[in-house]
């Protein structure tokens, strides 16, 4: 059996007249300068489902493909954070797995939590993406570059939503939109050279499978 020592990559232009043709130029442009993508958790990293046990909360469940896609953002420059109302050592881990930039919990001031993140992360709201999914998230998703939503958000928030995706929060959402930054950079093809080159580095741990 001969080894193939090559495989197919996207090509970015065509990559992103994909997105110009879903998307518009105008949000297709918004897209390729983002430089940082904020996330809450339960609904949008999470299916929001909160599982307690008798000492609570004892469950999360992240989904394998949205890891890959926040990954592939690392070697395209991309910031990543997490922007939640609740506090969880899993949502600490996986965030720290995957070597988010910043992680701020706790947090129903979310407007202010997200200054921190820029100057966290020397980032500013024209190159920022934020991802929710409930009313707490209207302030951060009202000032973003990018705002992006799931399809179980409430009609408040998808009405001040540029993306609202096609996947549920928790069941590849997170990665749609990933995704779609990569493409309207024209770099999905780059970083997913990047990720395979580099295979998975000693100072990362195993975050998709």
């Amino acid at each position: 059996m001969t080894h193939r020592e090559h495989w197919p990559l996207p090509d970015a232009d065509a990559e992103r007249e994909a997105v110009i043709e879903m998307a518009g130029p105008e949000l297709t442009e918004l897209l390729a300068r983002v430089r940082l993508m904020v996330f809450d958790c339960d609904g949008v990293l999470t299916a929001g489902n909160l599982i307690y046990g008798a000492d609570g909360e004892a469950l999360k469940e992240f989904d394998a493909h949205d890891g890959l896609g926040l990954m592939m953002l690392r070697p395209a420059g991309v910031a990543r954070a997490v922007l939640t109302g609740r506090t969880s050592a899993m949502v600490e881990r996986r965030c720290t797995d995957l070597r988010f930039e910043s992680i701020k919990m706790g947090r129903f001031d979310k407007l202010a939590a997200l200054e921190e993140i820029w100057q966290e992360t020397d980032t500013s709201a024209d190159v920022t993406l934020y991802m929710g999914d409930d009313l707490l998230d209207l302030p951060p998703l009202a000032v973003a570059a990018v705002a992006a939503t799931v399809p179980g958000a409430p009609l408040d928030v998808q009405a001040v939503c540029h993306i609202t995706t096609e996947a549920e929060g928790g069941f590849g959402a997170v990665r749609e939109v990933c995704d779609l930054v990569l493409q309207a950079r024209g770099m999905r093809a780059e970083a997913i050279k990047a990720l395979v080159a580099g295979g998975k580095p000693a100072d990362d741990p195993e975050v998709t499978h």
